[in-house]
This record gives structure tokens, C-alpha cells and sequence, in this order.
């Protein structure tokens, strides 16, 4: 666990609203990936096999309450908003605060595609092997994505859901 054990740890964190649900989403997912160590057959893939296990275990907390994504983000609490990723400034906690406001409004698999390749530094490959999807479908998600958190800073509305759309 040690040499991933950090960036597993961020990867979590930056899918969920709060570190603490970060912190809770890693655990939840370690402790999954301890039952299911007997499976994992190759050792050198120990790093994408742990992601996909946050994956799994993501979409898995978002499915059961999908209600919650819903509710409005400033009804957290105000001590579990601080950022493992910033300094104690008010500018960086503000910043942090509206990153994670605009990641919350992307679906999942968006949210999961722009955090292992803009934050976490992923290939497209890895991620679509993580996702378990092709690469266009990444780049797809990708590009989508961008595209929903421009429009959430600019203040233009685009719709979550698109009909027929399943990336």
C-alpha cells in the first residue's frame, strides 16, 4: 500500500464533496480491496486495481444516494470543507471550496475522468482501464466535462443529463 497509498488517498478525496467523505470512500474501498486480495493476479497491477475499486465504490455510494446530490452544498459542515490541498489562506480554502462545488455538479464517470486526469495525471489509458471503457469514451467524458465546468463558471446552465447519453 505504501507507494500508492497517498494517491489513492487524493484520488478519493477529490471524487467525494468533503475530505471526510474522501477519507471514508478510501477506507471503504482498502478495506473492500483487502477482502479481494486473493484475485488480484498480477502484483504490477496493484495500482490501477485499487483505483478501480474507489471507482467501484464511488459509483456504488452515489447510486445508493442519489438523493444527496441534490441537497445543497452549503449545508455541509463548515470544518469538513477544509482542503488536504491547500494552504490555511481563505483565498486557497475559497478556491477549493468552489472546485469542489463545480466537480459535485459533474456525473459520476465525468467527475472520475477529471479527476484521475487533470488532478490525479493519469493517461487515457489508464483511466479507460480503470473505468473499464474504451479511450474515445474517456475522451469523450473528458471533453464533456471541461465543457460542464466552464459552463458552471461562467454561469451558463448545461443540462446534467443528456437523453441517451450513457458516457
Amino acid at each position: 500500500m505504501e507507494p500508492v497509498h497517498v494517491r489513492c488517498a487524493a484520488f478519493a478525496r477529490g471524487l467525494a464533496r468533503s475530505r471526510a467523505d474522501g477519507d471514508d470512500l478510501y477506507q471503504e474501498s482498502v478495506l473492500r480491496a483487502y477482502e479481494r486480495l486473493d484475485g488480484l493476479r498480477d502484483d504490477g497491477a496493484f495500482r490501477t486495481w485499487l483505483f478501480r475499486i474507489v471507482v467501484t465504490v464511488h459509483r456504488n455510494r452515489v447510486r445508493s444516494a442519489f438523493w444527496r446530490r441534490w441537497s445543497p452544498f452549503h449545508a455541509h459542515d463548515e470544518r469538513l470543507e477544509k482542503d488536504y490541498r491547500t494552504n490555511d489562506s481563505p483565498e486557497a480554502a475559497e478556491a477549493a471550496r468552489r472546485a469542489r462545488e463545480a466537480l459535485a455538479t459533474l456525473p459520476a464517470v465525468q467527475r472520475e475522468a477529471i479527476v484521475m486526469f487533470e488532478i490525479e495525471g493519469m493517461t487515457v489509458d489508464e483511466i479507460a482501464a480503470i473505468q473499464g471503457v474504451s479511450a474515445s469514451a474517456v475522451k469523450s467524458r473528458l471533453a464533456r466535462g471541461r465543457d460542464r465546468l466552464r459552463a458552471h463558471y461562467g454561469g451558463t446552465a448545461v443540462p446534467v443529463a443528456i437523453p441517451g447519453d450513457s458516457t
